[in-house]
Formats: C-alpha cells, structure tokens, sequence
C-alpha cells in the first residue's frame, strides 16, 4: 500500500527471476548429455521390433505350447506356477474365466487339475470370500503358459540353496 516498503517485492521477484534462470541452464545442461545428435538415450537394448518405430516387420511366430501337463519347479518362494497346457481360445473376460471350469475347488476332483490356492479367496485384508477374489480372478495376471521359445535374455538366476553356505 502506501507508504510501505516495497523492497521485499523486489527482492522477492529477483529470487524468482533468478530460480527459474537457474533451472533453464540445469536442463539445457543435462538434456545436452543425455542426447546424442538430438536422438534419445537407449537405456535398455531394444528386445524385438524394427529400429526405426514407425518401420513394418514381419512378426515372428509364437511359440509352441508346452502341453505335456507336468508341473514345473517353480525357482523361488511364491512364484506362480506356469500354465502346463494350451490355453488357445480360452476365455477371460469380466463375465466369464474359463480356468475356473477346472481350477475352482468344485470342479477339481472331476477335472483332475490342482485346486487353486487357498489365497486366490482372500481379499486385500485376509478375510476369506466365498468366491475368487476379484484381484485374482484375471489368471494370465501373473500365470502364463509355458512355451518352448528361447529367453530374450540372458538368465543369471541361482536358487538360494546353491548360493548359500554349504554345510
């Protein structure tokens, strides 16, 4: 107002003028070093498709299912067993799960597949539901279907008991 002190304004506006200077040079700075030629950084080696985004190529065939129903060691704790058998055409969909003609504890004993575990009718607090729990009823979440395809990566994985101390 009037006659007031209004050095604290320009002080203010200077601090401000001052910061946002500051940030430009920092980003032109670093988005020089992280820029070959104007072209992104690769951080990670492209795994499939072509080298220019918008190129065609011929996408390759899926691999065969492994469909001879044995089950598979899992590698570690709390990993969720692979699917042993082709699951082409299956349905999954909010109305219908086709897994659950088999997997669900009602139709085990006439389909002869392993019951599904006892957490897939849990809810987020523990309290046990009558039914598949809506967060686990999507199978291929975190199942998939075992197919005999080579890895796209190299696996350095070692289970626990072969990396611990030998008695």
């Amino acid at each position: 107002m009037r006659g007031q002190d209004r050095s604290g304004h320009r002080l203010m506006r200077a601090r401000t003028v001052l910061g946002a200077a500051l940030a430009a040079c920092i980003v032109l700075v670093f988005g020089a070093a992280f820029s070959q030629e104007g072209a992104p950084v690769k951080i990670v080696p492209r795994l499939t498709g072509t080298a220019q985004p918008m190129e065609l190529d011929r996408v390759p065939a899926l691999g065969r299912p492994i469909v001879d129903d044995v089950k598979r060691m899992r590698n570690y704790p709390e990993q969720p067993p692979v699917i042993p058998h082709s699951i082409d055409g299956y349905q999954l969909t909010l109305n219908t799960n086709r897994c659950m003609d088999c997997h669900k504890r009602e139709f085990t004993e006439g389909s002869g597949a392993p019951m599904i575990s006892i957490t897939h009718f849990q809810d987020r607090d523990g309290q046990v539901l009558s039914d598949v729990t809506p967060r686990r009823y999507f199978c291929t979440a975190c199942h998939v279907q075992q197919t005999d395809v080579p890895p796209l990566v190299q696996n350095t994985f070692q289970d626990a008991k072969d990396i611990g101390r030998k008695r």
